[in-house]
């Protein structure tokens, strides 16, 4: 399941012409969603539900049926009902496109060299309702200055890697949190912002897989303007 339909608001004017998932990046100039697709079928995976909305008519011209990737491309296209990350989920849900469980979840924004059939394989080992991949670093798109009393800088760290663990959008779920999940967060709820907590709160089984390397972000322009090329390169190798 990759969540591809948000409007890409902090991607404009760009996005004003097509979708967030839909901009070129590296050398290739290739899609984001391209890059992630193509991730997914070279590790075996044979059905990608793509959750659309925002100009998702520009995605399905662009990967059809997913023939040339060697897999089956459903979309299921948000409504006034159905809507954020959560209600998309819930959507395609109903539609019975979810045909896996667990099912993985891969944000339309979000390129990283995992295989996620090591996401999938633990779920099932520990029996998990959902395991969420998680960085162990993260690194601050700008300046951290250190000042004393006086507010005299003393130190300065550009963009500097803090040690703390931060969720990358992408996760394994137990396709039955859906089954009555309507009636408690209704059809507008965030995938991570509401269910993930939900699911803590009622002590559900929810782990971390800690991921070491290195991956990308392009939820932003400004994210998007700093990209390190060789990072990108390796990611998307």
């Amino acid at each position: 399941m990759i969540p591809a339909g948000g409007e890409g608001s902090r991607f404009r004017p760009y996005t004003d012409i097509v979708p967030k998932p839909m901009i070129p990046l590296g050398e290739e100039e290739r899609p984001i969603l391209d890059y992630i697709v193509h991730h997914l079928s070279k590790n075996g995976f044979n059905h990608i539900v793509l959750l659309v909305n925002y100009k998702w008519k520009y995605i399905k011209n662009y990967f059809q049926d997913g023939d040339r990737y060697y897999l089956k491309i459903d979309y299921s296209i948000d409504d006034d009902k159905y809507s954020n990350t959560g209600g998309s989920l819930l959507k395609a849900y109903k539609n019975n496109l979810i045909s896996s469980d667990p099912f993985l979840i891969w944000y339309g924004d979000i390129l990283a060299n995992l295989n996620p059939n090591d996401i999938i394989k633990i779920h099932r080992e520990e029996n998990l309702d959902a395991l969420l991949v998680v960085a162990d670093k993260y690194q601050i798109p700008v300046g951290v200055a250190e000042t004393d009393e006086n507010n005299n800088v003393i130190n300065l760290r550009e963009k500097p890697w803090l040690e703390v663990k931060v969720t990358i959008g992408i996760l394994s779920l137990n396709i039955d949190i859906l089954n009555n999940i309507e009636n408690i967060l209704g059809t507008k709820f965030d995938i991570m912002g509401d269910l993930i907590p939900y699911m803590i709160k009622n002590k559900k089984r929810v782990k971390a897989y800690v991921y070491t390397q290195e991956w990308v972000d392009v939820g932003s322009l400004e994210r998007y303007k700093k990209i390190d090329e060789k990072i990108l390169k390796k990611v998307v190798k």
